[in-house]
């Protein structure tokens, strides 16, 4: 309950700051002599502001960050956020009144003002805090253990040894280590923040958060208990040592591990031997040349030019539509509205994939697991068949995390390193494969499909695919066995095909033979 007070006290501080940033940014431009006839027309501009910052600052996390404990991802969470509501409150005035009694100049400002006063306060909070800390800190270095593959970690504890171990990582080993996120002690800390990282739970209820992060896509490789094991509860202490025993994942003690407490029974938790089979064979392999020289292409700049430009302008146009789902479903599902998943993106580099969330939860209010069918609602089943569901991810194309077209990103178990060539270009939001074979067509063909793509992108083929997406969306998926099988004969001819068991098929039909498939609700 605490938490939630919490954060209700940072979402109204937030936004009376953004709006007291209107009449700061009206005082400036009138040379510190404001108007009262000027400030009462910027009301309606004032209430749109007011109204988004409601609807905009929840979806960017803003009210869940602890100031004392902010950082650089916070402040670029606080910049994007106050973008959008700038962006929506000049698209909701200009329908209002046509921004009548709103100077040009005065959006630019206030979004100025507002992205100063509300990172200025929270770096005001952590100046003031590390200044209290000061005197009772200690030089204590961290030791970071090298890996050469990236694991995802889940942290316990709310401490100082926490916010450094995950301050440390994103500083020496960003691709070595991934943190999933914090477990508290405390419920009150759920939905908290340290840094870019969120609290997800209790480490009371540790086998949950697991299962929760599979549902996103992260497998947790190792647990971090940045707090005194002694001082958890018997039951997570208990579920702690019987993950670590089961070899699901490495429990790693930082606090005993640096002799910062006496322990009467020394703790060695026992290393997990990952049995890993051979590897798998190469089948599409882009020689090191060709990869330089695509990259190297002049287009891709105008395409990442193309896709920051067109993204900005749907998501002015779409912002009235993105406050409409996000109502609606606030309304019929409840919170959160948005649903993510991590996947592999450009170099296999993973990201959150937004996306409205389409099913309801996964248990019922007695705890009984529920079906699928029993999570579908009609709203979702409407997004999920009109894609309106993927408008979020405007957001992941304006910060570069994807483009409008390429290959699809796949959850990180389902990417294959035999198929890591189609890593070489960003994801998309509609692709070759999607509008070529669509979900019936084999993961094996998808793949060809996605690696002929990267050979052969350019500004008529990814026009040529946006326009194939319109039909799809509107009457269903076409499958086309002629151009699936000509990417296999000119993925063979170009030599990328390497030591593959598997045979291109050989049932496709002559190119044009397509069959039209229903459209997935």
């Amino acid at each position: 309950m605490g938490g939630i007070v919490r954060s209700a006290g940072t979402l109204t501080l937030d936004i009376l700051l953004i709006v007291l940033a209107i009449i700061i940014a009206s005082t400036l431009r009138d040379n510190f002599e404001p108007s009262q006839v000027r400030l009462l027309g910027l009301i309606p501009y004032a209430a749109a502001t007011a109204l988004l910052a409601v609807v905009l600052i929840p979806l960017f996390g803003l009210e869940k960050t602890v100031w004392r404990l902010s950082s650089l991802p916070d402040y670029l969470r606080v910049l994007a956020a106050i973008t959008a509501v700038v962006i929506g409150a000049v698209a909701v005035t200009f329908l209002y009144n046509r921004l009548d009694g709103v100077p040009r100049s005065l959006p630019l400002l206030h979004g100025l003002v507002a992205v100063g006063l509300l990172v200025g306060g929270r770096i005001f909070a952590r100046a003031h805090y590390q200044a209290r800390k000061a005197r009772q800190a200690t030089q204590t270095p961290l030791r970071i253990s090298h890996n050469s593959t990236e694991e995802n970690v889940l942290v316990v504890g709310m401490s100082g040894v926490a916010e450094a171990y995950v301050r440390a990582v994103t500083e020496f080993a960003p691709h070595r280590f991934k943190v999933a996120g914090l477990v508290a002690r405390k419920e009150r800390h759920i939905g908290r923040r340290v840094g870019a990282n969120k609290v997800l739970g209790v480490a009371d209820n540790v086998c949950e958060i697991l299962g929760d992060l599979q549902v996103h896509g992260i497998t947790v490789d190792r647990i971090v208990v940045a707090e005194p094991f002694a001082s958890l509860s018997t039951k997570a202490q208990f579920t702690l040592l019987e993950l670590e025993r089961s070899g699901a994942v490495e429990l790693q003690c930082l606090i005993e591990q640096l002799g910062l407490v006496d322990t009467t029974a020394s703790r060695s938790p026992e290393e997990v031997e990952a049995s890993l089979g051979a590897p798998p064979q190469v089948r599409f392999e882009i020689r090191s040349g060709s990869i330089k020289k695509n990259a190297a292409r002049p287009y891709w700049t105008l395409k990442r030019v193309i896709d920051c430009g067109a993204a900005l302008v749907l998501l002015i146009i779409a912002t009235p539509l993105i406050i409409i789902a996000g109502v609606l479903l606030a309304a019929t599902v409840g919170s959160p509205v948005v649903f993510w998943q991590q996947r592999p993106g450009l170099g296999g580099r993973p990201f959150r994939l937004y996306k409205f969330r389409t099913m309801a939860a996964a248990h019922a209010p007695d705890g009984r697991l529920l079906t699928d069918e029993e999570r579908t609602f009609a709203l979702g089943t409407f997004l999920r068949r009109t894609r309106l569901d993927e408008l979020p991810q405007l957001f992941n194309i304006l910060r570069g995390d994807m483009s409008f077209v390429g290959p699809r990103p796949l959850l990180l178990r389902d990417q294959s390193p035999a198929d890591s060539a189609r890593l070489l270009v960003r994801p998309g939001l509609t692709g070759w494969a999607q509008v070529v074979g669509g979900r019936a067509i084999s993961a094996d063909d998808k793949a060809a499909l996605d690696v002929w793509y990267v050979k052969h992108a350019s500004l008529s083929l990814d026009l040529s695919i946006l326009l194939r997406t319109i039909p799809i969306i509107l009457f269903g998926e076409t499958i086309s066995q002629g151009l699936i099988a000509k990417a296999w004969r000119d993925l063979g001819s170009a030599g990328v095909l390497k030591n593959s068991d598997t045979t291109p098929p050989g049932r496709a039909p002559p190119d044009g033979d397509n069959k039209r498939m229903p459209s997935a609700a």
